[in-house]
């Protein structure tokens, strides 16, 4: 290993990145994804058995996922191909599968690493199952989304999803210091500036390599940058905080917090500040979706299709246009009426179930397609709500050993003041039926 991050030979190409330079070579030199990649990691435990599946690597930018990808193939003797799903159609996968179908009947199967493989759509992910059953090759498939959501769940089930994680402070800086032995000489940092190029890197160690280039580059003889001199030749501000740290989740806990607290300035001023920050956007508009739902539900019913309408928005505008639609949201969020009346009953209605949850229905209300079930009483003495005065017959829907509950308690104001008048409608109707013969 002391000789893998040495200069490079005059052999080898002239101006090569110095992100490039440093690629490990082996798995094990791989940094800050050691739950993978160290002596007891996943990775490191599928090459010693012989045998890889096929996988989805999950993480941020500038994590390792095709570095590690392509030391797999090569600690398992596997033809290594990439492709990108943003560069790449149905006709260019069908080139690539047919030149591993040929290598596979000369014995050799395929490693197929697809960058951004969220990118393809249902049809194009559907045409990596054949291969995969049949083994002509191993994907490997790369995503910054959650698969969850963005891939199908006939390739999820054929795939091990595996989770990068982002570059600590301390792995990054590994990653300076083997630069620094690369180079031959140190950083032109003082210490705090060393800290803060830490911080401008935000988990992705590529990045972390571009900026060292840069203040390499910026350097005269013997000069040294403190933190101002730093952000002025980079051209880039720190982020506030650490995305998966305290400062995260301290601010979406204010803007939450405004939110609810019908403050729209302080509400404002958070999400700007998580803007600022660096805050992936989407994860805002799931945030103020969740708001939606928990703080306001019917007092407003109008808070949670305009929440997901401004997450759809910046999903379809992007950055910066789309913010101001996120931005929308938010005051429209705090200014509406409160009422987490909807939060608390589905909270009880949850406990009831888990305690509940072997009581049947009322056979009443159950269907009965067999004959069995209709000699049991399923569906018998059922009232169709649609052929009784008012839609309404006034039927207990709850299991007989549990008896009528009350979940649902809509506070007197918003939109809700219209659900409680509805609500109250139907009780009165409920009690007047059940003293009629």
């Amino acid at each position: 290993m002391a000789d893998l991050f040495t200069r490079d030979q005059p052999s080898e190409p002239a101006g090569r990145p110095l992100a490039d330079r440093l690629r490990p070579r082996a798995l094990e030199e791989v940094v800050g994804q050691e739950h993978l990649t160290g002596e007891d990691g996943t990775l490191t435990r599928m090459i010693r058995s012989g045998s890889l599946g096929s996988m989805i690597f999950w993480g941020p930018p500038g994590t390792g996922k095709t570095t590690v990808a392509r030391l797999l193939a090569g600690a398992t003797d596997l033809a290594f191909e990439q492709v990108s799903a943003v560069f790449s159609g149905v006709a260019d996968l069908k080139k690539v599968f047919d030149a591993a179908r040929l290598r596979r009947g000369n014995g050799r199967q395929t490693l197929l690493f697809v960058d951004e493989i969220h990118r393809f759509n249902r049809a194009q992910q559907d045409s990596f199952l054949p291969v995969m059953e049949d083994g002509t090759v191993v994907l490997v498939g790369a995503t910054t989304e959650n698969p969850s959501f963005e891939l199908n769940s006939a390739l999820l089930s054929r795939a091990r999803v595996l989770v990068f994680k982002p570059h600590s402070a301390e792995s990054i800086a590994a990653l300076l210091e083997r630069a620094e032995q690369a180079e031959g000489k140190p950083l032109p940092l003082d210490e705090e500036a060393r800290l803060v190029l830490l911080r401008l890197a935000d988990g992705d160690g590529r990045s972390a390599l571009t900026l060292a280039e840069e203040v390499w580059r910026a350097a005269a003889e013997g000069e040294v940058f403190d933190a101002a001199a730093l952000q002025r030749i980079v051209q880039r501000r720190a982020p506030v905080y650490d995305k998966s740290q305290d400062g995260h989740y301290n601010l979406i806990s204010a803007l939450h917090k405004a939110v609810r607290g019908s403050d729209p300035d302080a509400a404002l001023y958070y999400l700007a500040r998580m803007f600022d920050a660096g805050e992936d956007p989407l994860y805002l508009g799931r945030r103020l979706v969740r708001m939606a739902s928990e703080d306001i539900g019917l007092a407003d019913p109008q808070a949670l299709a305009i929440a997901l309408a401004a997450k759809d928005a910046y999903d379809y505008l992007g950055s910066p246009e789309g913010e101001l639609a996120l931005a929308e949201a938010c005051i429209y969020l705090a200014s509406a009426p409160k009422s987490n009346a909807v939060y608390t009953a589905f909270k009880a209605a949850t406990r009831a179930a888990k305690e509940n949850g072997s009581l049947l229905p009322p056979k009443h209300i159950l269907n009965a397609p067999t004959k069995l079930m209709k000699e049991e009483a399923y569906g018998a003495g059922y009232r169709y709500d649609h052929d009784e005065p008012d839609a309404f017959s006034g039927q207990d829907y709850f299991p007989e050993a549990m008896g009528r509950q009350t979940y649902y308690d809509p506070p007197d104001r918003g939109f809700e003041r219209e659900v409680r008048k509805r609500l109250d409608w139907w009780r009165k109707l409920r009690a007047e039926r059940s003293k009629q013969p």
